[in-house]
């Protein structure tokens, strides 16, 4: 039987998330959560004709240092996830991608956390313009499968959902992370 909710109070409302806190009733238990509401992202890993992938390098406030990452970006609400994986590829890459693939979705933190991701494998580029949000300064590097997985393992990329999708891209072309 699924716990029923008691009661929701909204604690704070804003630009990329909301928190509201929930009291729980599961079987004879009573409990609050506190969750963060997220509309949910996209990431996708743009992969070019000689094997490279696209990555951006920003600073990311919350980790206190610049990170290398996969574009990724917030969807808009109700937004389908690879018309906003497109978006995030030419805003941050400056291609439009012929093939887009969906490769997996998850949870990032379902503990608190409502956010789910959806990641994409893009391929078949035609250049176009970047297009930077007002807050995204960043910088574009291009690696092949093997220095990336190479980084992996000397824990050169910080951030799991680059990780992970990076390992699951690479398998579609042969290279796999050992």
């Amino acid at each position: 039987m699924k716990p029923e909710i008691i009661d929701t109070k909204d604690i704070y409302k804003g630009k990329v998330f909301d928190i509201f806190e929930s009291i729980i009733k599961e079987g004879e238990h009573v409990y609050k959560r506190e969750i963060v509401f997220h509309k949910g992202s996209c990431v996708i890993v743009p992969v070019f004709d000689d094997k490279t992938v696209g990555l951006v390098k920003q600073y990311r406030h919350a980790a206190g240092k610049y990170l290398l990452e996969i574009p990724a970006g917030t969807l808009n609400l109700h937004e389908d996830p690879q018309i906003g994986a497109a978006r995030e590829l030419e805003e941050e890459i400056g291609v439009k991608a012929a093939k887009i693939e969906k490769l997996t979705e998850f949870y990032v933190s379902p503990g608190f956390l409502t956010e789910k991701m959806f990641v994409y494998l893009a391929t078949e580029f035609t250049e176009s313009k970047q297009n930077l949000d007002e807050d995204e300064i960043l910088t574009i590097e291009k690696l092949s499968f093997p220095e990336i997985f190479r980084m992996i393992k000397a824990n050169e990329f910080e951030d799991a959902k680059t990780m992970l999708s990076l390992i699951l891209a690479g398998a579609r072309f042969g290279f796999y992370f050992e």
